[in-house]
């Protein structure tokens, strides 16, 4: 038997409306689109897979439920503004951002909504 440490692991994420969602991840973030069907799409990100899904209560989570490991968070970060992305602000105990961009000894990340209201991260480590 597989240890699930050595399996590809997909992100699946849900859509209250699946053809908005397939038009802002393939036009707003750029993903390639793989895989289509009636009720979920497919796309490939580094190697990796993200589903999405269709259902009522997509956008619902309050969490971030995927991050994409980038090298360059402010380039990321001014192109997907130039693509009508707005990143969140946050001020919580212990996450704080600064025009959007939360630091940590090594690390740099900043959030943004999907269409479909779900919370995803750019993350950076140095």
């Amino acid at each position: 038997m597989d240890m699930l440490g050595d399996a590809p692991l997909v992100a699946i994420i849900p859509a209250a409306d699946l053809a908005r969602a397939r038009s802002f991840y393939t036009d707003t973030l750029g993903l390639k689109l793989t895989e289509e069907g009636a009720h979920d799409i497919t796309f490939e990100c580094g190697g990796t897979e993200l589903g999405i899904y269709e259902t009522p209560s997509g956008g619902q989570a309050a969490h971030t439920l995927a991050s994409f490991k980038v090298t360059d968070l402010d380039g990321e970060m001014t192109a997907l503004r130039a693509r009508g992305i707005t990143f969140e602000e946050y001020d919580f105990p212990g996450l704080k951002t600064v025009n959007g961009v939360a630091e940590e000894a090594g690390m740099r990340a900043a959030w943004f909504k999907d269409s479909e209201g779900n919370i995803l991260c750019l993350n950076e480590r140095s």
